[in-house]
């Protein structure tokens, strides 16, 4: 289906989510970190280390005509902010109504490639009848209360030991998963916790609690010396 903001059906992952029959997930793609002027949807990625080998150029995301339609939104993110989520508020609807109408569950990321705490704009708690789920690596958010149908794991990274500590003490204090980007075969444990195959499908909400979800690196990240991809 066709929507202003959100794309549904272009991401090879949750296409294999989709194929289960029960659900249907739509994502939010705009430009990462500091590619639009006076924007930074990425906070951390400086500490991270994780622009060169962001999801960015996965994929479709490689076509310049993605990364210019990407851009155009996050430019309608940066001027027009009521109106940018009122155009999400209209293709949330359409999309909620053509998943009722097929008997699908409607599930939404909002941070495809980036990482804005939509929970502070209230749009999420709009829709209790849309699962919404998001990796992040603003590591904070997960200290604050979550609307109940909004689930959040962590993404790490080993560029900076400091950023890597924060990731590991979130992630124990609120029982949150932590998505790991590998370079090869991804161990059976890691920081103690039991791995997982997230690239299987990208239903994050259905993972048993205290996992690593273990992703293969894509794009840019496969070239990644920093410490973001782990060795």
């Amino acid at each position: 289906m066709k929507l202003d903001l959100l794309s549904v059906g272009t991401n090879a992952k949750t296409i294999k989510s989709d194929k289960q029959g029960v659900y249907l997930t739509a994502i939010l793609y705009l430009a990462p970190a500091v590619q639009v002027d006076n924007v930074n949807l990425c906070p951390l990625s400086d500490m991270a280390k994780c622009r060169t080998a962001c999801l960015y150029t996965a994929g479709r995301g490689a076509f310049g005509n993605v990364q210019a339609a990407r851009i155009r939104k996050t430019e309608f993110w940066r001027d027009d902010r009521e109106g940018f989520l009122d155009t999400l508020r209209s293709d949330l609807n359409r999309f909620q109504a053509y998943c009722i109408k097929r008997d699908l569950v409607p599930t939404v990321r909002l941070n495809g490639t980036s990482d804005i705490p939509f929970e502070k704009h209230g749009i999420i708690e709009e829709y209790p009848g849309i699962q919404f789920y998001d990796y992040t690596k603003t590591y904070n958010r997960l200290n604050n209360p979550q609307p109940s149908n909004y689930y959040l794991l962590l993404s790490y990274s080993k560029a900076s030991s400091v950023y890597a500590g924060h990731i590991e003490t979130t992630a124990k204090n609120t029982g949150a998963n932590i998505a790991v980007v590998f370079r090869s075969n991804p161990p059976a444990t890691y920081l103690n916790r039991t791995v997982i195959n997230g690239d299987l499908d990208d239903l994050r909400f259905l993972d048993a609690p205290n996992s690593i979800v273990a992703l293969s690196a894509k794009g840019q990240a496969k070239k990644d010396t920093s410490g973001f991809v782990v060795d």
